[in-house]
């Protein structure tokens, strides 16, 4: 079987510079991708940037400089947060500039017009420029859009259409069925409830005049470009070149063994329906898994940059560190709803899990090496039930954390990983080294020397558990005990290549940060 896997976050406008929310997602996605790489997967993580959307179009227009400068300014702040998140990306594709993604695009809009599933009809409809979706009258909230809490505009046009009604009873089963596994289980309700309750065909364009010129043409329409979604959503496959039924995208879509989206749960339609909905039109195969986070809140309130409250987590990167960001994100938000961003709590949380917990207990493993054993990994002697339970924790966390991930619940994970933090603070605290190397019989010495053994062998596998969410951090960790990841042996052999590995005591991991004012 193919070991091959492909996952991906979602593309957000480039309106703005991204929020709290974009880094959560990027994080989340990132775990996970890296999570599946260290069980042995060939892993492609896709990212970017939504260009072509009429938001970016309409944030040109009152800032008065063109679009494409416009664009071409603030996808930069994305690639930079990616990068300072220490997001291992196999791309990142602009959809306003890459031709595999032009040329993709108006490939599958081909496909589907053979198929027969593209059609033209005149619309009018409430249009909500900030989801660039039409809302039916009911789905308003007081009249207003439900994400955005802004009136949508009534717009009348002649558009193409996309036969959507033609796949429900596909759709249906392929959801049903368990071929397009949406996680968590609620989300997947209300997907299947939605699609049971009857799907209407859906606007796939708009007119050149309202795009402002800005967009896809439509093939064979100079007056219409394609409408963001049926354009935004296949740069998942567009990324691959899947037009030219190129290696990548045999690898790591069509014969894939796993197809994720990364999602927020304001689009789980479009990538659990409409989306799914498409490649069946063009022949092509299905996601199998789209994960749905929730949002995070201020007081509350959906953080974006439309209501104006968004953190910049690039700030809190400069500020606390991506170690104290990253550990956050993932260890006190859920990954299914929505949770409330506090800076106090971040800082409470890094100081008490990182600064008091794997930071102190790496720095009492090294530090106690160094001075007793000159940095030198002793060879242990007999062994007690105090490492036999020891011992039964790097297992229990090890299966533990894997199957939270198979879940894709992070959070989860974390906490099965800080259990056996916590357990090798307390292995340390009832061996009491410091006693044991006052006391110079060999008996003593050599329950010195079993001690230094296993407390080793248990922070390093510490350091391999924790390296998909916290890789630099892991990777620190690691090298203080004289390893890389590539060094460390699984959980069953977690004690093998210890004697004579040579430990260092450098600068703190994590330091203690102040509270905020």
């Amino acid at each position: 079987m193919n070991q091959a896997s492909f996952i991906s976050t979602t593309i957000p406008y480039v309106n703005a510079n991204p929020h709290l929310g974009h880094a959560l997602e990027y994080v989340q996605t990132d775990a996970y991708a890296r999570h599946m790489s260290s069980m042995g997967q060939d892993v492609y993580f896709l990212s970017g940037s939504d260009e072509n959307s009429l938001k970016n179009v309409l944030v040109a227009e009152r800032e008065g400089v063109p679009v494409r400068e416009l664009v071409d300014r603030n996808v930069v702040s994305f690639e930079k947060l990616a990068e300072e998140l220490q997001i291992r990306l196999a791309r990142f594709i602009r959809t306003s500039v890459d031709e595999d993604h032009t040329e993709g695009a108006t490939a599958i809009w081909q496909r589907m017009v053979e198929r027969g599933d593209i059609y033209t009809k005149d619309y009018e409809g409430l249009y909500c420029v900030g989801c660039e979706q039409f809302y039916a009258p009911e789905e308003l909230v007081v009249g207003k859009c439900p994400e955005h809490l802004t009136e949508p505009e009534r717009i009348a046009e002649h558009n193409y259409f996309f036969r959507l009604s033609q796949y429900q009873d596909r759709l249906l089963e392929a959801l049903e069925r368990g071929d397009i596994r949406v996680v968590p289980e609620t989300r997947r309700n209300e997907v299947i409830s939605f699609v049971r309750s009857g799907l209407e065909d859906l606007s796939v364009s708009r007119s050149t005049t309202r795009a402002r010129g800005w967009g896809i043409p439509v093939p064979g329409d100079p007056d219409q470009v394609m409408y963001v979604w049926i354009d935004a959503l296949t740069n998942y496959i567009n990324a691959l070149a899947w037009q030219r039924d190129t290696p990548e995208y045999r690898r790591y879509w069509a014969e894939a063994q796993r197809r994720v989206h990364v999602v927020g749960k304001g689009v789980t339609r479009f990538h659990a329906v409409y989306w799914p909905a498409m490649l069946m039109s063009a022949g092509l195969p299905l996601p199998t898994d789209v994960v749905v986070h929730g949002y995070i809140t201020a007081s509350g309130m959906k953080i974006s940059k439309s209501l104006g409250n968004a953190v910049d987590p690039r700030d809190l990167v400069d500020r606390f560190g991506v170690a104290a960001v990253r550990y956050y994100l993932l260890a006190a938000f859920s990954p299914f709803t929505d949770g409330d961003f506090s800076e106090e709590r971040l800082v409470e949380r890094y100081n008490a899990d990182l600064a008091n917990g794997l930071g102190n207990l790496v720095s009492r493993a090294t530090s106690m090496t160094v001075r007793y054993r000159d940095g030198l990994v002793p060879a242990p002697a007999a062994t007690t039930g105090l490492e036999a339970a020891l011992h039964q924790q790097v297992l229990d966390s090890d299966k533990g954390s894997i199957a939270a991930m198979a879940g894709y619940d992070h959070r989860e994970a974390l906490a099965r990983i800080w259990d056996l933090v916590r357990r090798t603070n307390a292995y340390i605290d009832e061996r009491s080294p410091w006693h044991l190397a006052k006391d110079e019989s060999a008996e003593a010495q050599a329950a010195l020397d079993t001690t230094l053994y296993h407390l080793v062998g248990a922070v390093r596998q510490i350091g391999r558990l924790v390296q998909p969410f916290l890789p630099e951090a892991g990777e620190a960790v690691l090298g203080a005990l004289g390893t890389t990841l590539e060094g460390v042996p699984s959980a069953e052999r977690c004690w093998d290549e210890l004697t004579g590995a040579r430990v260092t005591k450098g600068p703190a991991l994590f330091p203690r940060v102040e509270r905020p004012a």
